[in-house]
């Protein structure tokens, strides 16, 4: 089964849009799956500690253009947490923590211990493959390593342990195809609208 995994939305509709089309062009019969911060949330981390019963509007970044197009299961995300933390609600309670496919487990990242060079530790995963997101940084681990990647050329996983982190939609238009039968992984990317001087 092939799955394509977006994460790191941070509400932004141009972004998303971009690459669900790409997804539709590339991986048309992949079910998508999102690794959560689909919202991006106005409240910064310091700020939001001693804040509670703002309206969702006030705490969350959102539009009608961009809520129709997440139309996939996700996990749950950081900003996500935050903006029920400031807000109160429970709008996103639904979303799960992880999330199994096949051979493969889902979780946002924000969760692993991020020491300062920001390489994540992956320690505590049980499954064979790990996908995440948090950091906005595509990559490939293998025992602890980082390793390199070309996009759109699938690679083939052994039976070993890895961690892939999709990358983020937003900014860099991120994503990973993931081939649970053919036990690949290709981060694949939307092309930037180019920008045309006036």
């Amino acid at each position: 089964m092939k799955y394509a995994l977006i994460g790191d939305l941070h509400s932004c509709f141009e972004d998303t849009d971009a690459v669900l089309k790409h997804i539709q062009e590339t991986a048309e019969d992949a079910t998508i799956i999102g690794l959560g911060d689909l919202f991006e949330c106005k409240i910064g981390k310091k700020r939001a500690k001693d804040m509670t019963g703002l309206a969702f509007e006030e705490a969350a970044e959102h539009s009608e253009l961009f809520n129709n197009l997440l139309h996939f299961p996700s996990v749950r995300g950081n900003q996500e947490e935050r903006i029920m933390q400031v807000t109160g609600l429970h709008t996103f309670e639904k979303l799960p923590e992880t999330l199994q496919i096949e051979g493969a487990n889902i979780i946002h990242g924000h969760q692993f211990n991020w020491p300062s060079d920001w390489k994540p530790l992956l320690t505590e995963i049980e499954q064979s493959i790990v996908f995440f997101g948090h950091s906005h940084d595509a990559a490939l681990y293998k025992k602890g390593q980082k390793k390199s990647f070309t996009y759109g050329k699938p690679i083939q996983l052994k039976k070993k342990k890895y961690g892939v982190n999709v990358g983020a939609v937003i900014g860099t238009r991120e994503w990973c195809l993931y081939d649970s039968t053919e036990r690949t992984v290709t981060f694949m990317k939307a092309t930037q609208r180019e920008k045309h001087s006036s």
